[in-house]
């Protein structure tokens, strides 16, 4: 492993990835879901799939010594675009203070997952 970087793996990470890595002050999370620490899918549309998607960035950034706080960038996959309100409600729930920059695009996701979230916090070293 490069010096000054640091993989960092979680329950969450449920294939051949990292659930974050931390190089440079940067913390790149890796997408998570709706989806509890054994992979199971979490109940619920759209405003409760994205508040537990949000959740588990957090655990995530938070295991690697980041907080929502330290995020600067997320990018948002949508099911379905039509959800893009609802989406944003809940995010801009956690992300009132200073929000970071996002895109959100449509993809299809894993299980009957309608949203799935990545994002770049950052702080310095």
């Amino acid at each position: 492993m490069p010096s000054g970087r640091r993989n960092l793996q979680t329950q969450r990470a449920l294939g051949s990835y990292s659930s974050a890595v931390v190089a440079g002050g940067f913390c790149f999370v890796s997408g998570q879901a709706a989806l509890d620490e054994h992979g199971k899918e979490l109940p619920g549309g759209i405003r409760e799939q994205t508040a537990a998607t949000i959740k588990n960035l957090e655990s995530v950034l938070q295991a690697a010594g980041y907080g929502l706080n330290d995020v600067v960038k997320v990018t948002c996959y949508l099911k379905d675009m039509d959800d893009w309100s609802y989406m944003d409600d809940v995010f801009s729930e956690f992300f009132s203070a200073s929000p970071p920059a996002r895109a959100t695009v449509q993809a299809k996701l894993i299980y009957e997952c309608r949203v799935e979230m990545e994002c770049t916090a950052w702080k310095p070293d």
